[in-house]
């Protein structure tokens, strides 16, 4: 009776407060390959920063606030944060580095403000999108968000 309860409920939640989540579509790349398919895609740019909403991509990376990612040869530091109803991501071309410090440090507030930054965040960047791209992935097209549009070719 509780499984079928509890059944019910997210049922309920999903159609009511988060509909486009209901209905079954096909397989979500992992956050990972649409980071990685976004810096190639730009051609490895010095620095890129983008949203890509939750419901697009199963998130492979939770938990991970800061860290090295390396792309055909290239390292970037990567800033990753939750902005409900997004993941924020802000990429730098640098030498690989120890980065467990600051992802400790990192993940420690967002754990002690109980994530009500990520979530008023979140809320100001949906407000302020003013670009798109499609990133194409192994799953299909993913759709990234900029708070503005990037110029090609930008330097820092």
């Amino acid at each position: 009776m509780k499984r079928m309860l509890g059944s019910i409920h997210n049922i309920f939640l999903k159609v009511v407060l988060f509909p486009r989540t209901f209905r079954k579509r096909g397989p979500k790349p992992l956050a990972s390959e649409v980071l990685t398919c976004h810096l190639t895609q730009r051609k490895l740019p010095p620095w890129t920063s983008f949203c890509v909403r939750y419901s697009s991509i199963h998130n492979d990376q939770f938990g991970r606030s800061n860290f090295n990612w390396r792309v055909q040869g290239a390292n970037y530091h990567i800033l990753r944060t939750g902005c409900f109803p997004f993941i924020k991501y802000h990429c730098t071309k640098a030498p690989p580095q120890n980065l467990d410090f600051e992802d400790i440090f990192f993940g420690t507030l967002k754990v002690i403000n109980l994530g009500i930054p990520c979530l008023a965040y979140g809320i100001g960047s949906r407000m302020m999108i003013s670009a798109s791209e499609t990133v194409q992935t192994t799953a299909g097209p993913v759709t990234v968000y900029f708070l503005y549009k990037e110029q090609e070719g930008a330097q820092y």
